[in-house]
């Protein structure tokens, strides 16, 4: 991999991070098209580091949110920023499992397997599609809201399912606040990523060498730019109800994706 197309993966990641079309997916395609022969466990290596960059970019929008939680949480009592940190520790539960269980199956994903990508894509266009028909709320998020988006953000540890399209999808589905089930999705997977990032580095499973630093580094910023305009877009967009032009791009991928792994693979 060079620095091109180590920016423009790092610019498909920072984008579709917080767009609702699969990052992990797109990363999957665009490597194919690259041509990418790296193994699985290099390939996964660097989609790690991007989520890492689109993490930071996370924590930046939502800056004046984090700090007040972080505040909340220091006041040692039953507030509101205390039970939202319980929320975001209760929907981290399903995919941590999944996570530590079969870490080596779903590392095995990431091989530029373009017909499962095909159908997850499918399947996000569709629960973006009936979340845009779904009327919008004052609700908060529930507890049991949190473990049931929690399980579709583990459903969504696989390429072609979006984490944000399946979680603000599943917050709508079950009559959440659209601009909270935003917040609540954008918060909820920082925790996993900076987890899984210092687990791999302290178990020795990420290392970067001379000659994939600088590569790994350009991924890295290139996602970390993206990821900030996107994820303000995306919040927006949100608020608007504008989710079914993502469910016709997610259609319209996955179909292509779904003829080229039959015709051309």
């Amino acid at each position: 991999m060079n620095y091109l197309e180590a920016i423009i993966l790092g610019i498909v990641q920072g984008l579709t991070e917080f767009l609702p079309v699969s990052s992990s997916g797109h990363l999957e395609l665009a490597k194919v098209i690259f041509g990418d022969n790296s193994v699985p466990k290099e390939s996964l290596t660097f989609t790690v580091v991007l989520h890492f960059a689109t993490a930071l970019s996370t924590l930046v929008i939502f800056r004046k949110d984090v700090i007040e939680i972080i505040k909340g949480l220091f006041q040692f009592k039953k507030n509101e920023e205390f039970m939202f940190s319980v929320k975001i520790i209760i929907s981290m539960i399903p995919a941590t499992i999944i996570g530590l269980m079969f870490e080596e199956e779903l590392e095995a994903f990431f091989n530029g397997n373009v017909l499962l990508v095909g159908f997850m894509l499918l399947i996000t266009g569709l629960l973006l599609f009936l979340a845009d028909k779904a009327k919008n709320t004052n609700k908060n998020v529930s507890n049991l809201n949190a473990f049931i988006i929690g399980i579709s953000q583990a459903i969504a540890m696989l390429p072609g399912i979006s984490r944000s399209g399946a979680t603000i999808s599943s917050s709508v589905l079950l009559g959440v606040d659209r601009t909270k089930a935003a917040r609540f999705s954008f918060l909820m997977v920082v925790p996993l990523i900076l987890g899984k990032v210092a687990k791999d580095f302290m178990g020795g499973s990420i290392s970067f060498s001379d000659e994939n630093f600088g590569v790994m580094a350009a991924g890295f910023a290139a996602s970390f730019i993206a990821g900030l305009l996107a994820c303000s877009w995306m919040i927006s967009l949100v608020k608007k109800s504008k989710l079914y032009y993502f469910s016709a791009y997610c259609f319209i991928v996955g179909t292509i994706a779904i003829g080229y792994a039959y015709f051309y693979m």
